[in-house]
């Protein structure tokens, strides 16, 4: 019998901006956590803004989300899509992180899914932003934290 998952975009504000030590903590803890948990997913930031897939057993995902709303490192959380699936787009990742930089091919995604109105739009927003992660990511899993500030 194939697992049920549930696959969920949501972006948040962070409260005061992430330097390559926060970063790595977040990434870090959550990846631990993710693991136990049976939760796979990326991540970007960009400025202030997180945006994230999160996808595994739906009580372990919506619990996640949970602590997310209450974290106070996070503000205006915002769930963009929320599907059933019974496949992992981000199998390889506890947590997976890239780094964005202007002009990456990451703005145009990360900006679409913030502003999408439909989950048509959002579906669309996220595979694009997925193709770019996969694109940088490559076959490495959970790549650290980059070097500089992110």
């Amino acid at each position: 019998m194939t697992e049920q998952l549930t696959f969920i975009v949501y972006a948040s504000r962070a409260a005061e901006p992430f330097d390559h030590d926060d970063l790595v903590d977040l990434l870090s803890q959550s990846r631990v956590n993710n693991s136990r948990d049976g939760i796979t997913g990326m991540l970007v930031y960009r400025d202030l803004d997180f945006v994230q897939i999160l996808e595994g057993p739906d009580a372990a995902v919506r619990a996640l989300l949970e602590r997310i709303g209450r974290d106070p490192r996070h503000s205006d959380v915002r769930v963009l899509l929320e599907e059933q699936t019974t496949e992992r787009k981000y199998a390889a990742w506890s947590m997976g992180y890239e780094p964005t930089a202007p002009g990456d091919g990451s703005d145009g995604a990360v900006d679409a899914l913030r502003t999408a109105d439909d989950d048509a739009t959002t579906r669309e927003s996220a595979d694009a932003l997925g193709g770019w992660f996969h694109g940088r990511a490559g076959g490495s899993t959970d790549r650290p934290a980059p070097v500089t500030g992110g």
